[in-house]
């Protein structure tokens, strides 16, 4: 018998399974700002939606500059009748227009509306457009539970403690979504997301209160997370690596944002990088000419720690601010990339020079007992996939997006590709596992696996995955000859 608190206690996967691109509407349907209600009328209905966006064509590049809704043509008809009807659009729009990325879960919108008291949501790309729109009716087709609270936790979150209370719930969604039958990739994107959000969330306090102690941004901005964050496969032992991209020359302002954005990340138990891999210091800040010079350098240099920053820095993600910028450095930064042989073959030594965690006879190579089955798996997989995807100019986030577009380009074998893909998912899985069992027992959680305390069939899966990642040598081999 289920009991009332195991009934709340249960969540429904769907919200955190599937992004906002996979059920929104797209293209959103617009008008002209200055249409006037009337025919705002006869649009809805031709299209059969409950909301338009409306243009600013005075505004440049068609710019959106607000949202009108059935609700809203309903209220002006109830109270000025007939004559509303020639009234321009722009007199009863709302502006801004709320929006988030389409790749945000779709529990983050959920969480936002329902605080807000919204019924349309604006979907953005990656470069900052606006690429269809979620409404609430569409929403309310999924049941929901308690747990889609925590989007809204980060949203309202005034301090440091706000985000550590969130950062705190990640080990039992975890748990509850992988027994929901998520999939240990899927659920690693979840935590990515909730992490780059609160990452988010802290540049935005960060920026409150830089503003209040040195007055506004001197010029326009991005902050960026690198990295598993930026892949969408962090687990539960993630820390901080995080950039910033502005406009004009390196300005103090930017450095007193960065170093209070890793303060309060780190009181929210997001530790500082050790490698210094943060916007707090000065190499990982810069407008798009110093990263393209930075980038340049590392392609140059293709060694020691220019290899290791371009490992980390080529899976950044935009989280806050201009996201335009990111995207045109992401664009000259992969180009860059892509014609840099040189480098591409030394980050593909580098990839594969520790190997599959697994001895001549077939073993595990353990430590006081455990695996480091990041070391000696994951980071094959991964750098592969960032190797592969530079080469072919393949602009994906995430590992399993990365192969699936090299396996088509270079004709790998489906069957190949599947083990793969099956390969990545094992080894993101029995180390979450193990992360949420050290963390339940006190214990600090790493990439460390136990694996004589898992069952025969978990440690021979494991070890198949590990052999099967012996194509991907092949793969970069043929890519690189």
């Amino acid at each position: 018998m289920v009991t009332p608190n195991e009934q709340s206690a249960r969540l429904d996967a769907f919200p955190y399974r599937h992004l906002l691109r996979d059920v929104m509407r797209s293209p959103p349907v617009t008008a002209r700002a200055d249409d006037t209600v009337e025919t705002a009328i006869r649009r809805l209905e031709a299209d059969g939606v409950s909301s338009l966006l409306l243009v600013d064509d005075a505004a440049g590049g068609g710019a959106i500059v607000g949202i009108v809704t059935e609700r809203d043509i309903l209220r002006i008809l109830a109270g000025e009748g007939a004559a509303s009807l020639t009234r321009p659009l722009r007199a009863i729009m709302s502006s801004p227009v709320e929006a988030l990325p389409e790749d945000a879960f779709v529990y983050r919108a959920i969480g936002r509306m329902g605080r807000r008291g919204l019924r349309h949501l604006a979907v953005a790309g990656r470069d900052g457009t606006i690429v269809g729109m979620i409404t609430a009716r569409q929403l309310l087709k999924q049941r929901v539970g308690g747990g889609l609270a925590l989007g809204d936790a980060i949203d309202t979150a005034q301090s440091a403690g706000d985000l550590h209370g969130v950062r705190n719930e990640l080990p039992t969604l975890a748990g509850r979504l992988l027994g929901d039958g998520l999939s240990a990739r899927e659920v690693a994107g979840v935590i990515s997301a909730v992490l780059r959000d609160v990452s988010a969330r802290a540049a935005q306090l960060a920026e409150a209160e830089t503003t209040a102690a040195h007055g506004p941004a001197p010029s326009r901005w991005c902050y960026l997370v690198l990295g598993s964050g930026g892949r969408g496969e962090s687990l539960l032992a993630a820390d901080q690596d995080n950039a910033l991209i502005h406009e004009g020359p390196d300005d103090p302002w930017f450095a007193a944002l960065g170093r209070r954005a890793s303060e309060i990340l780190d009181q929210a138990g997001i530790p500082l990088c050790k490698g210094g891999i943060m916007a707090a210091n000065a190499p990982w800040r810069g407008d798009l000419a110093a990263w393209n010079d930075r980038v340049a350098r590392w392609l140059r240099a293709a060694a020691g720690e220019a290899l290791l920053n371009a490992d980390i820095f080529f899976d950044f993600r935009a989280v806050h601010g201009a996201v335009d910028l990111a995207a045109t450095l992401k664009r000259s930064a992969i180009e860059a990339a892509a014609d840099a042989p040189l480098f591409l073959r030394l980050l593909a030594d580098e990839t594969v020079r520790y190997g599959p965690a697994l001895t001549l006879l077939g073993g595990f190579r353990t430590e006081n007992g455990r695996v480091d089955l990041k070391k000696g798996g994951l980071m094959l997989a991964t750098g592969a996939g960032r190797v592969l995807a530079l080469k072919h100019r393949i602009d994906a986030p995430g590992t399993a997006d990365r192969l699936r577009a090299v396996a088509t380009l270079a004709h790998v074998p489906p069957d190949d590709l599947e083990r793969l893909l099956a390969a990545h998912d094992t080894l993101l899985g029995a180390i979450l596992r193990q992360q949420i069992a050290d963390i339940a027992a006190g214990i600090e959680p790493s990439t460390r696996v136990d694996v004589q305390a898992l069952k025969r069939p978990a440690r021979a899966r494991i070890k198949t995955a590990l052999g099967d990642l012996k194509l991907l040598g092949e793969m970069l081999a043929a890519a690189l000859k």
